[in-house]
């Protein structure tokens, strides 16, 4: 397990990727995947961009991470992302093997900033699901629910 100062060391990188995807026009998710204390993959949500409504910042960081380590196994990773993740990107999350999931904002803030998540909690699937994945929850929470602001404040959020 990585200790409070990596952790947000590396949800830091999620916060800027996520800018960057606010920047270009995108919603207000981002994703780094690490192994080995070493960024694997990095991603924001590009689901306007790409017409796929499962371009989540998860999924794109898992996709990326899989074709640079050359496999669907991440064992040793962990998944850093600015918001609790949606039951797709949790269940993406279990079955690419992921050793934890770091994430900052909660469904609740996202709701706040009109995003309409399943309010099913990623602890209350992992539990329910029987998943072996670690969660640790509000990693610069207030840092990431800001984040919202920013793109409500972008106009971006009239497109949604």
């Amino acid at each position: 397990m990585a200790d409070q100062k990596t952790d947000e060391k590396f949800m830091r990188l999620a916060i800027e990727k996520t800018k960057a995807g606010i920047a270009n026009g995108q919603s207000p998710f981002g994703c780094v995947i690490v192994k080995d204390g070493k960024v694997v993959a990095e991603a924001h949500n590009t689901v306007w961009r790409d017409t796929d409504p499962t371009a989540h910042a998860e999924v794109n960081a898992i996709r990326l991470a899989a074709k640079k380590l050359g496999t669907i196994d991440f064992t040793g990773c962990t998944l850093y992302t600015t918001c609790e993740p949606c039951p797709m990107c949790l269940t993406a999350s279990h079955w690419a093997r992921v050793d934890r999931v770091v994430y900052g904002a909660m469904i609740a803030d996202a709701d706040k900033a009109g995003f309409n998540e399943l309010t099913v909690s990623a602890e209350r699937m992992v539990r329910d699901g029987g998943s072996s994945l670690k969660l640790d929850s509000g990693v610069l929470r207030s840092d990431c629910a800001a984040l919202f602001e920013l793109f409500l404040k972008s106009g971006l959020a009239k497109a949604y």
